[in-house]
């Protein structure tokens, strides 16, 4: 029996002076709880993902989803984290309580709170997800990370800022249609593409469309037992997961593969017993441009060197033959470190639920596909999902 997404919830991802963790994790977890139409005593354990590593100030964060509902006192609450993949790895954890049969409901949340630092501190934060003893001096901290793979990949297979600004105007075009999204504004490809004053160069190849954004914001889920589940007003089954974790240092890899991106992807897509073909969409990890460029590569969409052509040829746009980040995708979106994984989740159970707005909907969508990326291709998750019927 599989496990299944029978309730969600979503906060606005953005600058939200007024939220802290607390009350972030509370808001969605209510949320998620009424969506699903169960109260906090049917719920059997409680997993939080945040990345925090000096974003917020309160440690020891699992215990604040128990303020959601009292009756979620004593349950077991765990925090788990895993860079910017701490949202499937939150899911993965709850997947496995329910698949070992230790709970019937699990309810899960990702959140983080980003914002209230100064920008140096935030880059000095998201830095530690790279290895410090290698990469720790790398100038413009993460983002100078993926302007290195950047760079390498430019040498080996061409300059191809044409095709990272299409991914930026893509995704942002796609966000206009999300009201979760931070930023619902249409920046256009020539925006995109040229520099500028609005649209400077953060470093090397990378311009600020080409970076995803320092967000806030916080989603759940509430999984349950496929018999549970058919029971519910709606619900969403995982076909199949995997994980895959690679070294650390980017000097041990080739890090324009994203080997650990193709290994999860081929055994998610083999425990499904479907191909690529068979994907109605997917939601993949864009933290910055190049990384989605070379996921297309990756999942096997095109071959090394020639992700391009998912975007000449029209085949990531709605409409095309595999839609890619419909929801925005964390260019448009955001991108609360913890919160993100959950989020994509979310979004694709309401594609699959024919609940999206309807501008991006998916015409009768059989299954999803979702790569949520932790570290510079370092933890890599897979989903594959379907509506349950």
């Amino acid at each position: 029996m599989s496990t299944c997404i029978v309730g969600w919830a979503h906060t606005p991802f953005g600058k939200l002076p007024d939220e802290d963790v607390e009350s972030l994790i509370t808001q969605v977890s209510r949320q998620a709880l009424a969506d699903a139409q169960i109260e906090g005593a049917d719920v059997d354990e409680v997993v939080l993902g945040t990345f925090n590593e000096g974003f917020s100030p309160q440690g020891f964060p699992a215990s604040l989803i128990l303020q959601s509902d009292d009756a979620l006192r004593f349950k077991p609450a765990v925090r788990v984290e895993n860079a910017c993949a701490t949202g499937s790895a939150a899911i993965h954890h709850g997947l496995r309580a329910i698949e070992s049969g230790a709970a019937r409901i699990v309810l899960v949340v990702g959140v983080e709170k980003m914002t209230a630092l100064p920008g140096e501190d935030i880059a000095k934060t998201l830095l530690k997800a790279a290895y410090l003893k290698e990469e720790g001096d790398i100038r413009g901290g993460f983002a100078g990370v993926f302007a290195r793979i950047c760079d390498l990949y430019y040498q080996q297979f061409g300059e191809q800022t044409d095709a990272l600004a299409h991914i930026a105007a893509k995704n942002h075009a796609n966000g206009v249609h999300n009201p979760l999204a931070q930023i619902r504004k249409d920046l256009g490809y020539e925006f995109c593409r040229s520099l500028s004053d609005k649209n400077p160069v953060v470093v090397g190849n990378l311009k600020r469309t080409d970076c995803s954004l320092v967000s806030d914001g916080a989603a759940a889920l509430v999984l349950a037992d496929e018999e549970t589940a058919r029971q519910m007003e709606r619900a969403v089954r995982f076909r199949a997961t995997s994980q895959v974790s690679d070294f650390l240092p980017m000097s041990k890899r080739d890090i324009v593969r994203f080997e650990g991106c193709t290994r999860a992807w081929h055994q998610a897509l083999q425990r499904a017993d479907v191909t690529l073909d068979d994907l109605s969409f997917v939601e993949t990890h864009d933290c910055f441009t190049i990384a989605e460029l070379i996921e297309y590569e990756a999942m096997g969409l095109t071959a090394p060197g020639q992700g391009f052509r998912a975007l000449k040829e029209g085949w990531v746009y709605p409409g095309g033959k595999l839609p890619v980040n419909l929801s925005g995708g964390l260019k448009s979106k955001g991108h609360p470190v913890g919160a993100t994984g959950v989020s994509m989740h979310v979004l694709s159970a309401m594609q699959l639920t024919g609940t999206a707005p309807s501008e991006v909907q998916v015409k009768n969508p059989k299954l999803a596909g979702i790569y949520n990326m932790g570290g510079a291709a370092v933890a890599s998750y897979v989903s594959i999902l379907e509506p349950l019927v």
